[in-house]
């Protein structure tokens, strides 16, 4: 399956559960269980190359802000939230986190003290594999290449402040 295909996938799932990425996630996994068992196991590494894509410290750091904190696990959740609001939001926060701050769903939670995750949206591929076969994904369905990250102090204001300014406007002052 071509990143296109599952980006395809992903819009179909959020047009049946607009606004909320775990029904995402189970659109997701409906739509990927009524494809053939090939088809399925090749959606895997296509879904963590894109979350390879969004590994970058700014957006961790944008997690980190949106989240109160952000663990490995935390992160991850992150970017399964971040696949499920669709390619557009997707592509355009990987190329500039702090366009995040436009999201209405970024502002709400920064009103309501929310966290921004979706955990299943990380296992969605694993999930069609079993419903549609009773089977765990083969080994070696898909590889993680994660790049290594520069360093930089999510707790420190100024340099929140200075690297995403509207995502700090919204959750530091």
């Amino acid at each position: 399956m071509e990143r296109r295909e599952l980006w395809e996938v992903i819009e179909e799932a959020r047009r049946r559960a607009p606004g909320d990425a775990e029904a995402v996630a189970e659109e997701m996994v409906a739509i990927l269980a009524a494809l053939p068992r090939e088809r399925i196991v090749a959606a895997a590494q296509p879904l963590w190359d894109l979350l390879t894509d969004a590994y970058r410290i700014d957006l961790w750091a944008a997690a980190y802000l949106i989240n109160g904190g952000a663990s490995d696990d935390g992160f991850v959740y992150f970017r399964g939230w971040l696949v499920a609001q669709g390619r557009e939001a997707f592509e355009r926060a990987v190329a500039e986190p702090d366009s995040l701050a436009g999201l209405p769903a970024v502002r709400a939670a920064a009103e309501r003290d929310e966290d921004l995750e979706a955990p299943d949206i990380v296992s969605t591929v694993w999930n069609a594999h079993l419903k549609a076969t009773g089977e765990e994904l083969p080994p070696g369905s898909f590889a993680i290449r994660h790049p290594a990250l520069d360093d930089w102090d999510f707790d420190d204001p100024a340099q929140v402040r200075a690297r995403l300014p509207r995502l700090a406007a919204l959750y530091l002052d």
